[in-house]
């Protein structure tokens, strides 16, 4: 029996549309990413986007750069060290907190490798109320 990979258990699938911003060396790899359809530029809607933030400065820099080239059905993926490895400031929570700032809901949490953590965002579904300790969509807060 064959072990799933992280790009399996991510839900990523052969030939969708992708743009990848800031992957350290090796990291790609380590997902098997099947063979995807990578674009260097940020233009039109990608089906899975991925970034790879170790501080909450650049998160709120480049994420919001991101959200409005994400196909409705699409897959954004926000990737950090965990533990606060490499002098990282961001966790969980405020990560959700950024991502509801920006107009998307997260999803399935889970391990890279043994530095890496990544969540995954998505659009929120029309008309349902989200609600999270973390964060508010801002069409949500009153």
């Amino acid at each position: 029996m064959t072990s799933r990979t992280v790009a399996m258990k991510m839900g990523i699938k052969p030939a969708w549309r992708t743009h990848v911003v800031g992957a350290p060396d090796g990291v790609l790899e380590t997902l098997g990413l099947p063979p995807l359809e990578m674009v260097p530029e940020l233009t039109g809607d990608f089906d899975y986007l991925h970034l790879f933030v170790t501080a909450q400065a650049a998160m709120r820099v480049e994420f919001p750069r991101l959200v409005p080239h994400l196909a409705s059905q699409g897959k954004l993926w926000l990737s950090w060290p965990k533990a606060r490895k490499l002098g990282s400031d961001l966790n969980v929570p405020k990560v959700i907190e950024i991502g509801y700032d920006c107009g998307l809901v997260e999803s399935t949490c889970l391990r890279i490798d043994e530095t890496w953590t990544a969540l995954r965002f998505t659009h929120p579904k029309i008309g349902k109320v989200y609600e999270n300790s973390y964060g508010t969509l801002p069409t949500q807060r009153a």
